[in-house]
């Protein structure tokens, strides 16, 4: 055993895992991707897991937020997700295991079979928009106070917000404070009128997975009641999935028309994260589509 990878894990958690599993850990292995989290695939003698952890007052309740997430998606018996093995705290730390997915390469049906259970997952709905509890979305708290209407959701638990951050940290100037002034009233003229849709919430492409039967497990999820245009938007943002994924969806469950158009708008939310925690850069992207829209 490298003690070296031991000592990058803390002793809190290597002993509260242990217990929690009922089994000798004997290796840690470094994984490529995800920078929130610290995460590691956990070698035992029951067998590998993966574990991730954090600081558990910087994030509260994170990963318990995460785990209910999971089981929620679960329970749709739509998208094929991790299981939860344990949530626990240890001292300072927060962590999560969850079953490990040995990688694989994807087959001739792995779009195909995502977008069938996206649009399966979207088929579940809810009486208003929201969620019964705030949850994450990479480091930041996603808020979800429920509203009975999308325009108001949107506005009022996505952009606000996330602009009054953006504001307060003088990281926005007041032309694009007035764009958005001038945007939240024509929302309702913009977005179509649908019923709210189970939305995995930070769907692209680094939170879907291969397994070793050439097939797609999401992770990650940040769930809520939403419009289910919002997903696949979001798909769409960072590199996209294939055709097949689309194609597949839509034969599923038709969007309604005009949605190319407005995958700009729902945008705005990711693009006003990605600019919170990666930098400006992705203001520009914001100010062409407000522009478009205005």
């Amino acid at each position: 055993m490298d003690q070296f990878i031991f000592a990058m894990v803390p002793n809190p958690i290597l002993n509260a895992v242990s217990k929690d599993l009922n089994t000798k850990i004997t290796g840690f292995n470094f994984l490529s991707g995800g920078c929130i989290n610290e995460g590691r695939k956990l070698n035992t003698t029951k067998g590998d897991f993966f574990i991730k952890w954090n600081s558990k007052t910087q994030f509260e309740q994170m990963f318990e937020k995460e785990q209910w997430g999971i089981e929620s998606l679960q329970k749709t018996s739509s998208l094929p997700v991790p299981k939860v093995i344990a949530t626990g705290v240890a001292e300072e730390w927060q962590y999560l295991i969850l079953e490990f997915i040995e990688p694989g390469t994807r087959s001739g049906l792995f779009w195909k079979k995502l977008g069938e259970q996206l649009a399966q997952l979207h088929r579940l709905t809810d009486a208003q928009f929201g969620l019964a509890y705030d949850n994450y979305i990479g480091s930041l708290v996603q808020h979800n106070a429920i509203h009975s209407s999308w325009p108001s959701f949107f506005e009022h638990q996505r952009l606000r917000p996330l602009i009054k951050t953006l504001e307060l940290e003088r990281r926005i100037d007041k032309t694009l404070l007035h764009s958005f002034d001038k945007l939240y009233p024509r929302l309702s003229e913009i977005f179509p009128d649908e019923q709210p849709a189970l939305l995995h919430g930070d769907l692209w492409s680094g939170n879907v997975i291969c397994n070793n039967k050439g097939m797609a497990v999401v992770i990650d999820p940040a769930i809520y009641y939403g419009h289910r245009e919002a997903e696949l938007a979001f798909t769409k943002l960072f590199g996209g999935f294939e055709s097949a994924f689309y194609e597949s969806y839509a034969h599923h469950f038709p969007l309604e028309q005009g949605s190319q158009q407005r995958m700009g708008i729902y945008n705005l939310y990711p693009l006003l994260v990605h600019t919170i925690l990666f930098g400006d850069s992705y203001l520009e992207q914001v100010k062409r589509i407000i522009k478009h829209f205005n």
